[in-house]
């Protein structure tokens, strides 16, 4: 237990990291910290969970391990802390034996007091028995929802840490993630802390994220229009399967887009590489797979893109939340077609795991659909399924253009028809073949033009017909077979509105849009218009300080703290130090660089 006053907190706080103020909710995560009590914090990316964890480091008289996932993740952290003066030391498989164990020496001999590590390298018997001879007080589990079979990102190599607690009884436990439910929240806490911990939930609003969903038509079409008003800015596209990113990343390039393709099937140098670049150079675009993403701390990502449908809602929340991490506007926007829910759907039932797991995974992308499908706000949509409430955000396309929801029972009907007409036996674009009366080898061979269902939605735009095909599913009146190759399938809530017992009522379809309504963005304006230049004069001397560093840009500083500079012009040390995140290590390391740059900005 180490007891220091809120005074002395936040004179540390300042003197280390250069913050004059705590963010909402930090403080009393650090206080449980230092009183030697575990805790389990959730909080929405970008509200300063590291902080939460490495100021009680710090400050501990004990030493703290600290288990990440990703040896990016390690690499970005550790140099965040060097900048700050702060030692820190990491032990990962892209370093050298040396460079292994010099870091152990430091760690083992009190040069530094947080060490770095995968669960892989800190569960290996050697590494145990060496960390019981140092005075480990903390084990900090960063990405915790990874250690949760229940959660949407289980690693297996995460749940030896349930061990550390009888290995290491007099140590506390701090699990961090950015998203878990209730679930996997009691899971974490069981596995870490025999649930005797304390649990924050920090909310799970991001407010200055703008939300859409788009039709998965023309998808490349579409996306290069959406991202011709994006140049200039970084952002990540999402995609499903690896040949998928390498195509769009192609295509963008070839449209004069700076587009990076980022996968597993990438050898390290090459991912190593591309990520260094994205962190440090400004307008680039990722075109990755969930291989990309996982903890990474850009602070300027203006927007975030799902070419493919993610696997659950858990995994949509992390992934968009990357975007906006510096509190500016960004946008996500999901391109939703039936295809990619079956691809999912096919992916879970052919997976790992019993059939209890993937029926949980199924209801989690069965949440994920409905948020797809929703006709009122999506942010609610979300909160609602991390059981937060929330008022309706004004800034998403259902609040900005709400649809409109009429009866289409009739439309239904026929389509269910269809269904229960051709033997509940084929896939959705076959059933519209059947509805739009196309003559279709497939349709003739079988008989289906002489059925009562052929023709039935002729007049209506095949586009109409698929999107209330699409709700049919996503609401669960009808079901798709996947051990009958896609089959769709009357549920007991079809078989009810098929037989008028019940209304189908739905979103009225309406032209496809390359782009989501949008509302007047509200934006910290700490720059006037005069200044924007010198704010981009100091982001170039930033990219040129972290290349040269070879550390990622907001290591050296974050855009908020260049707004600052630009706003206030700072030319002495003592102006300079006013500036929220300059602490006296980068005031020695940056001040007089910035200070000339600004003096020759002013003339």
């Amino acid at each position: 237990m180490t007891t220091i006053s809120e005074p002395e907190l936040l004179a540390t706080l300042k003197t280390t990291f250069g913050f004059d103020h705590f963010r909402a909710g930090q403080l009393e995560i650090v206080e449980t910290l230092l009183d030697g009590h575990d805790a389990l914090v959730v909080m929405p990316t970008g509200a300063g969970k590291s902080l939460s964890y490495q100021l009680p480091a710090i400050l501990s008289a004990n030493k703290t391990v600290i288990v990440s996932p990703l040896v990016a993740l390690m690499d970005d952290q550790v140099a965040a802390l060097r900048q700050n003066g702060i030692e820190a030391s990491k032990i990962h498989s892209h370093q050298s034996y040396e460079e292994n164990a010099d870091n152990w020496l430091q760690f083992a001999n009190h040069g530094a007091k947080l060490m770095y590590m995968s669960p892989e390298r800190l569960m290996q018997p050697r590494m145990l028995e060496a960390l019981k001879h140092q005075s480990v007080g903390m084990f900090v589990v960063d990405e915790a929802h990874c250690i949760s079979k229940w959660g949407a990102a289980f690693r297996p190599e995460y749940e030896a840490l349930s061990q550390l607690k009888t290995l290491f009884p007099q140590a506390q436990m701090a699990a961090f993630t950015a998203t878990a439910d209730d679930a996997t929240r009691r899971d974490i806490a069981a596995k870490l802390s025999d649930q005797n911990c304390k649990v924050f939930l920090r909310g799970f609003d991001r407010p200055n994220l703008s939300l859409a969903v788009l039709p998965k038509e023309k998808l490349k079409d579409n996306l290069l229009a959406l991202l011709d008003t994006k140049r200039g800015q970084s952002g990540i596209v999402y995609c499903l399967s690896r040949k998928d990113v390498d195509d769009i990343a192609a295509t963008l390039n070839g449209a004069g887009f700076q587009a990076l393709a980022y996968h597993a099937g990438k050898d390290s140098d090459y991912r190593r590489t591309a990520q260094n670049r994205f962190m440090t150079e400004d307008g680039l675009i990722m075109v990755a797979t969930i291989a990309f993403g996982m903890g990474i701390d850009k602070q300027d990502i203006r927007f975030v893109i799902h070419a493919s449908l993610p696997s659950s809602m858990e995994a949509f929340y992390q992934e968009i939340g990357r975007a906006g991490r510096d509190g500016q506007p960004a946008e996500t926007i999901l391109f939703y077609g039936t295809q990619d829910f079956i691809k999912r759907q096919n992916m879970i039932f052919d997976g790992e795991g019993d059939q209890d797991f993937k029926l949980r995974e199924f209801k989690r992308l069965e949440a994920l659909i409905g948020y797809c499908e929703a006709t009122t706000c999506r942010r609610m949509s979300i909160l609602t399924y991390f059981d937060e409430a929330s008022a309706p955000c004004g800034n998403c396309d259902n609040c900005l253009d709400p649809p409109t929801v009429e009866d289409y029972s009739v439309q239904a009907q026929q389509i269910l028809q269809a269904v229960h007409q051709t033997g509940q036996f084929f896939g959705q674009a076959h059933i519209l073949d059947v509805l739009n009366g196309a003559q279709t080898a497939k349709i003739r061979q079988r008989n289906h033009h002489d059925l009562a269902c052929f023709g039935a939605l002729a007049d209506s735009p095949r586009a109409e017909v698929k999107a209330l095909l699409r709700q049919l599913i996503a609401t669960g009146a009808l079901r798709v077979n996947l051990e009958r190759y896609g089959a769709l399938e009357i549920t007991q809530s079809g078989a009810q509105i098929g037989q008028g017992e019940a209304a189908f009522m739905a979103k009225k379809p309406r032209a496809a849009k390359t782009t989501a309504p949008r509302k007047a963005a509200k934006t910290r304006q700490p720059v006037d218009r005069a200044d924007e230049a010198l704010f981009q004069d100091l982001k170039a001397l930033r990219l040129a300080l972290a290349q040269e560093k070879n550390i990622p840009a907001y290591a050296v500083f974050h855009d908020a703290a260049l707004r600052d500079f630009a706003a206030l012009k700072p030319q002495t040390r003592e102006q300079f130090k006013q500036v929220n995140g300059v602490g006296p290590k980068k005031l020695d390391l940056y001040f007089e660089t910035f200070a000339a740059a600004i003096k020759q900005h002013i003339g």
